[in-house]
């Protein structure tokens, strides 16, 4: 019983937490957002000195301009965390996605930074954190995953964006039909999540896709 009651509130604990993270927004301003963004940019180009938070080195990422906070307004800082968490644990399928190594390429390629605050957004929406009860049953398998992983929403991200650039060669897909393989992404995370023998993040058969 005890075991149970705390299981419960470990899950409980958790969810708070990730909601938390879910409502705050990307602040310029603020200290420890400056430096997660430069320490996404150390992740990502190892050795290569950043001119400045504004500079027009941030397109070679794939942020729209020379101002990658003004990307982060749908997804929050938390999409900022997530590419940072996939820079860092996954650093060789991170670098393969953002030089666009794998595959035959399209002539339109989807931006790589712009496309992770998509992904983050879209993973916000499969799971459905705010609902006050659960209305899907991913989002009840995902927090069980969750009493188990605190990181389980940054690994699921990591798991989605090598799922998204997968459907993305096999359809030889171009920028226009980004969200098209975006839904066909969330669909396949889905089908993946509800299999009987997924009970991890690291259950799932794409999670064999990261390196």
């Amino acid at each position: 019983m005890f075991c149970l009651i705390y299981a419960q509130n470990m899950q409980e604990e958790r969810l708070r937490r990730l909601k938390q993270r879910m409502k705050v927004y990307f602040d310029a301003s603020r200290t420890e957002h400056q430096e997660a963004l430069r320490a996404l940019w150390s992740a990502t180009y190892p050795g290569r000195e950043l001119h400045g938070l504004v500079s027009d080195q941030w397109k070679e990422m794939g942020w729209q301009g020379r101002d990658p906070s003004t990307d982060f307004r749908g997804a929050g800082f938390i999409s900022l965390e997530n590419l940072l968490f996939f820079a860092k644990t996954f650093s060789t399928s991170f670098q393969h996605l953002l030089e666009k190594q794998g595959g035959k390429r399209a002539a339109w390629e989807y931006p790589f930074a712009v496309a992770g605050v998509n992904i983050t957004f879209m993973i916000m929406q499969m799971l459905d954190l705010d609902a006050t009860k659960p209305r899907t049953f991913v989002r009840a398998v995902f927090l069980q995953m969750l009493s188990e992983n605190e990181w389980a929403f940054d690994l699921l991200y990591c798991v989605a964006f090598v799922v998204m650039d997968k459907q993305w060669l096999e359809r030889n897909a171009t920028y226009m039909e980004f969200n098209d393989v975006l839904k066909s992404t969330r669909v396949q995370l889905e089908k993946e999540l509800l299999m009987d023998d997924v009970l991890r993040i690291e259950d799932m058969p794409s999670y064999m896709l990261l390196c």
